[in-house]
């Protein structure tokens, strides 16, 4: 078993994932891990790009589910007790891990990568920056940056995950609100070098406003219960 499993969500990041995967063999040199790439039903060479490696699995969909499926489906195949999950398209940076992984040795059972400085559009920044706002506040998470992939988790946390689409967005209040110790972190951010978002604004925001009064809903129906004893 591996100390630790990083899930990637991938969809059509051929030009990517080799770049991906040469840095996080140099980030997490010496280091205990397998990694776990989840094709999201890509229409071009993204997979035939994995370089053959004895730590590596792919996960293949038969269709594009979206970025919620394949990071719950990935999560859900892992081999260790703790998954780190990272974008596939460069923007988060690998260098980052170790810090992730170090709050989780001192305790805390979800760490929560930021872009402090972010090399987003000014209209991307806004956006994210009023729907985490509100979506913070909504949910009660006080997390400030959903958006941001790049997160490390106990194993145990998973249980919290409900998948449903849109469910990236709300890890930390799904897992704060079944008890587990949430932490941020601030992590680089990098500008994007090979194409477009392949999981667009579109109408995100209108779906999103949705999904945060279901995640409320479900919160506020949460099963909390201890037992006294076990006979």
């Amino acid at each position: 078993m591996s100390n630790f499993s990083v899930v990637v969500p991938l969809y059509n990041e051929e030009e990517s994932v080799a770049i991906l995967q040469r840095e996080l063999t140099d980030a997490l040199s010496g280091l205990d891990y397998e990694i776990i790439f989840v094709d999201d039903g890509s229409k071009d060479k993204t997979v035939s790009q994995i370089a053959p490696d004895p730590r590596i699995r792919v996960l293949r969909f038969e269709k594009n589910v979206g970025q919620s499926g394949a990071i719950f489906a990935g999560l859900q195949s892992i081999r260790s007790e703790v998954a780190v999950l990272i974008d596939g398209d460069l923007q988060n940076d690998p260098a980052d891990i170790p810090r992730l992984l170090a709050e989780i040795s001192r305790g805390a059972d979800l760490v929560c990568g930021y872009r402090a400085q972010r090399k987003d559009t000014l209209l991307k920044r806004l956006s994210s920056r009023i729907a985490n706002f509100v979506r913070s506040r909504f949910t009660r998470d006080r997390v400030r940056d959903t958006g941001c992939t790049l997160k490390a988790m106990r194993r145990d946390c998973i249980g919290a995950l409900v998948p449903f689409k849109g469910m990236h967005r709300f890890i930390p209040a799904l897992v704060k609100g079944a008890g587990y110790r949430v932490i941020e972190v601030p992590v680089n951010h990098r500008p994007r070098r090979f194409g477009h978002s392949k999981y667009g604004l579109g109408n995100r925001a209108v779906r999103a406003t949705v999904d945060m009064f279901g995640v409320r809903w479900l919160l506020s129906r949460r099963l909390d219960y201890k037992l006294r004893e076990l006979i």
